[in-house]
């Protein structure tokens, strides 16, 4: 959810300084474990009534369709992740089809676990989803997933989103402010 809501403007935000910036996928689940967070059926009643009023007052500040409670949430990641690291390992930048997945998602109630859909979305893309969708099930996609998910853990990202700029986190969508005033500093 919140990495739907900091998608386009941490897009907007690497643009407008020239940055280079490297979307990588992670297996969540892991990176929980590894720093003691709960997934979202394991939090208490009170944290997720929050989250219900947080997306609400983002999406209303934002200006974004969001929904609170996907169709197809939870779902298996694994697929949408695999699908853009075949895309960054076939160099592509994999930024337009994370925010297609997340799009997907969270604003337009489409399974991104289904090869269909997965197919359309790099399609729509610029990409080829029969070729990328192949790749995705490849060993190389998914030791490219296992590199990243060891890397986002040792370098200490907390969930999604984390913004990782030299040796400073940025974790949450809210700390794109922050981010923006880094770079500004030329990092």
């Amino acid at each position: 959810m919140w990495a739907y809501f900091g998608a386009t403007r941490f897009a907007d935000l690497s643009a407008r300084h020239d940055a280079t910036a490297c979307w990588k996928p992670v297996r969540l689940g892991e990176l929980f474990a590894a720093v003691g967070a709960l997934c979202l059926g394991q939090r208490s009643a009170a944290r997720q009534a929050n989250r219900l009023q947080e997306i609400a007052r983002w999406a209303a500040h934002l200006g974004m369709r969001v929904n609170p409670h996907p169709q197809f949430f939870p779902t298996d990641p694994d697929p949408a992740c695999r699908l853009i690291s075949a895309a960054v390992l076939a160099g592509a930048d994999g930024g337009a089809l994370a925010q297609a997945c997340l799009a997907a998602c969270w604003r337009d109630q489409r399974d991104i676990a289904d090869a269909h859909t997965l197919v359309a979305l790099a399609d729509g893309c610029g990409l080829d989803g029969r070729a990328l969708l192949r790749q995705a099930g490849s060993a190389e996609a998914t030791a490219q997933l296992d590199r990243w998910t060891g890397e986002a853990i040792a370098r200490g990202a907390l969930g999604s989103p984390s913004y990782l700029v030299d040796e400073q986190m940025f974790f949450g969508q809210d700390r794109l402010d922050f981010l923006d005033r880094y770079l500004s500093q030329g990092a």
